[in-house]
């Protein structure tokens, strides 16, 4: 029996030609489920199916692996899985040009938003969570195309 080999878009590998580019990296529990969801439900173009995965997604690139422990280049730092919480540091800020027909789209294909969308004065937004739990914020430039910033509401404000 022969070990399966994953097939590589090298086209489309995450590899700058000059200077940076940005991708986003996370731990993931399962990479065939996580790769289903940023693949089928978001859209994405699977570069490289594992070890680790690697999806383009519009113009940057998700990266997903399982975690782990220590390794030579971060010898005191595991990789660990993220867990669900009411409390957030960092999430994917995606940026769309009609938020209402991509809540429509991928809700139909097993997205879970938080809220439908909500005008909150520069921009339509909602959040989504992927197979992990990791929020995903999906917003749409409406008043900030004209000078209008967000309107500040007390559940935004500390304490």
């Amino acid at each position: 029996m022969s070990e399966h080999t994953p097939a590589i878009d090298f086209e489309n590998l995450p590899v700058p030609r000059e200077g940076l580019l940005v991708t986003h990296f996370i731990i993931v529990r399962s990479v065939a489920r996580s790769r289903a969801f940023y693949s089928e439900v978001l859209g994405g173009q699977v570069v490289l199916e594992e070890n680790p995965c690697v999806v383009k997604l519009a113009n940057s690139w998700v990266i997903m692996n399982p975690g782990g422990g220590p390794t030579p280049d971060k010898p005191d730092i595991s990789m660990v899985n993220y867990e669900r919480g009411n409390a957030v540091s960092t999430f994917m800020n995606l940026r769309v040009a009609d938020i209402q027909s991509c809540y429509e789209q991928w809700s139909a294909k097993g997205a879970r938003f938080l809220t439908p969308p909500i005008d909150r004065g520069a921009e339509i937004r909602c959040y989504m969570e992927d197979p992990d739990g990791y929020m995903i914020e999906v917003g749409q430039s409406t008043g900030l195309l004209e000078g209008k910033l967000a309107e500040k509401r007390p559940e935004d404000l500390p304490g």
